[in-house]
Parts: C-alpha cells; structure tokens; sequence
C-alpha cells in the first residue's frame, strides 16, 4: 500500500504501478488503526515538514506499528531549508528540509522507537540533488522487550 497526501501524486503512482493500492493520507493523523503494519518505508516522505512536524509523524508511525515492526525512513541531510521555484519543468513553490541525521534519530527515540542501523551515503554525481543522503533503519519495540527493558523477569 502507498500513501500521499497529494491526489496529483497518488494518480500518477496509480498511472505507473496499477496492481498497488494508493491512498489519500496526512502522515501527522494517518487514518489506520493501531498496530497493524509489520513495516513502513518512509523515503523521503518527510522533506517537505519542518522540523516541529517530526514528533507528530514519528509518533503516527510508530502508533500504526505492530510491535516489533520496522521502519525505514530516508532523507536529506543538512540544516538548511532548499526553496525551489521550478521542478521538472515546472513552476513550484516548495520547501525542503534537510536535516542532522543526530536529529532524526532523536525524534525516533522519542517515538518510542528503537534505532537499529544508520547509514549515510554521498549523492549519485550528476542525477540527484547534491546533498548527502541518511537511511535509518528503526523498530517498534516487542511487548517482551519492554517487560524486559522494565525490569521484570
């Protein structure tokens, strides 16, 4: 299943991948119950929300995990805001958030999210915007762990 909060977005994924369900959806109030994915990948899926918007969206995520379900989220990394006029040809206003992969992983963890595995990579020359990438792999911990975690036996 793929989620946008975008109706251009969301018809342009149905055009290119017919046999995937799309939904229309705000990934600070996703309308999906509780604990019921085993796994969200989240490319890029947060670099248009300033950081504020960070808590609200982690905290969704991990609302609509199972536990021990995995997340993994990629994204720019930086301390800017890119403003871009003009994409693909055409005009746009939009905002994009680079931010510190330290921050990230902050927020998760706050989510109550438990971070497994960092990884940062320089960008591809001459294809992708020219900033360095950070994929973070996260799980929502088990029930057990956090009997464990609680001192219980």
């Amino acid at each position: 299943m793929g989620l946008d909060i975008s109706p251009n977005m969301l018809e342009q994924a149905r055009r290119l991948n017919p046999n995937i369900l799309f939904r229309e959806g705000n990934i600070l109030s996703l309308d999906i119950p509780t604990g019921t994915l085993a796994g969200i990948a989240a490319f890029y899926a947060v670099v248009n929300m300033p950081e504020d918007s960070l808590t609200f969206a982690f905290h969704e995520m991990a609302r609509i995990l199972k536990p021990g379900g995995s997340l993994l989220i990629a994204f720019h990394v930086g301390d800017e805001v890119v403003r871009v006029d003009e994409l693909w040809g055409q005009p746009i206003t939009m905002n994009f958030f680079l931010f510190k992969t330290t921050e990230i992983r902050k927020a998760l963890e706050m989510a109550g999210l438990a971070v497994n595995e960092v990884i940062e990579r320089a960008p591809y020359p001459e294809i992708e915007y020219q900033s360095r990438r950070a994929y973070i792999f996260a799980q929502k911990p088990t029930l057990r762990f956090l009997h464990n975690a609680a001192g219980y036996k």
